[in-house]
């Protein structure tokens, strides 16, 4: 197998090419899954999904203190095999068995827009860009799950600042691979592709908004994103992009893709709210992908998903309006 090293010396083969964690499914996660709706095929099914579950390069990174919550981790299995990410398909169990497909090196990222340096970045400068973080953030879902992952990377502020956006710049854009030899989701009409996100400035300016290159100690799996995406803990997971290839800092509120797609249900800002539901389901409880079981109540659901020193930044805002 060809290995690529970086600057730092860390091994970084193309996800796709490392020799896939065969994990044999028990009777017990079996059932589990099932209580989760997570399964829709036969059990062979699920058996030749589980397999492309992919153990990657280590990735080192020092444990920031001030970013941990105290929640238990989800299992690396769990968080690696129920996804969202359309581009492989929209079922939770598509990821895991589709995005080996994805080729995440060369990978280059552009940015652009109302800034006085723009500049494109391929992925070992952006592994080298700051120093790697391993945070421990909650992510909470809009249908209604969460888990709690140890992510590596770095505030996206520092971008920021070398890019230094312009006075014009008010919001940042975020543009997603769309490249149908690569993704089958793509010939699905359920969104308008390539997958695009925004956030204002300021919120990505905030220290949370993490730069995403890893997780659970190594470089992020193809269907958690590789090899770059964006995590904000605060709002819903569809809000933080996965494998990004162009950053740009606008004048306008971006045109988001579940918001194009269905605005009554999907707002710009999409924060965890508890007390604004869904159209369909309510949003004031969760269940805990890997803990919480079917039958065991769900959990109380914590505004900005217990960020609570976010609120600042809607300071004197309806969040019921702007949800």
């Amino acid at each position: 197998m060809l290995i690529k090293r970086n600057a730092n010396g860390i091994d970084l083969p193309f996800p796709s090419e490392i020799t896939p964690r065969h994990v044999f499914e028990s009777r017990r996660t079996f059932i589990k899954q099932m209580a989760l709706g997570s399964i829709a095929a036969a059990a062979p099914d699920l058996l030749i999904r589980d397999a492309f579950a992919q153990s990657g390069p280590k990735l080192p990174a020092t444990r920031n203190a001030a970013f941990m919550v105290m929640d238990k981790p989800t299992s690396y299995k769990d968080a690696t095999s129920y996804n969202n990410f359309y581009e492989f398909g929209t079922e939770k169990t598509d990821p895991v068995g589709a995005a080996g497909s994805l080729r995440t090196r060369p990978w280059t990222v552009a940015i652009e827009g109302e800034v006085r340096k723009p500049m494109t970045l391929d992925i070992d400068s952006l592994l080298k860009l700051a120093p790697l973080e391993e945070r421990i953030y909650r992510l909470r879902c809009v249908e209604g799950w969460s888990m709690v992952i140890p992510w590596i990377g770095y505030s996206f502020s520092e971008i920021i600042k070398r890019v230094e956006p312009t006075g014009n710049a008010k919001y940042v854009e975020f543009t997603t691979l769309a490249d149908r030899k690569q993704m089958p989701g793509l010939r699905s009409p359920v969104l308008e592709w390539p997958y695009v996100e925004g956030l204002r400035l300021d919120e990505a300016s905030h220290p949370l908004t993490l730069l995403t290159l890893g997780m659970y100690g190594e470089v992020l799996p193809n269907q958690n994103g590789a090899p770059v995406r964006i995590v904000v803990p605060w709002k819903y997971g569809f809000k933080s992009a996965k494998s990004i290839v162009k950053i740009r800092f606008v004048k306008d509120q971006p045109k988001t893709a579940w918001n194009i797609s269905a605005p009554q249900e999907y707002g710009f800002y999409s924060n965890v709210n508890p007390e604004v539901d869904h159209p369909r389901w309510s949003q004031a409880s969760e269940r805990r992908i890997g803990e919480d079981g079917f039958l065991k109540p769900k959990r109380k659901t914590l505004m900005f998903n217990g960020y609570s020193e976010v609120a600042s930044l809607y300071t004197g805002m309806d969040l019921k309006k702007f949800y």
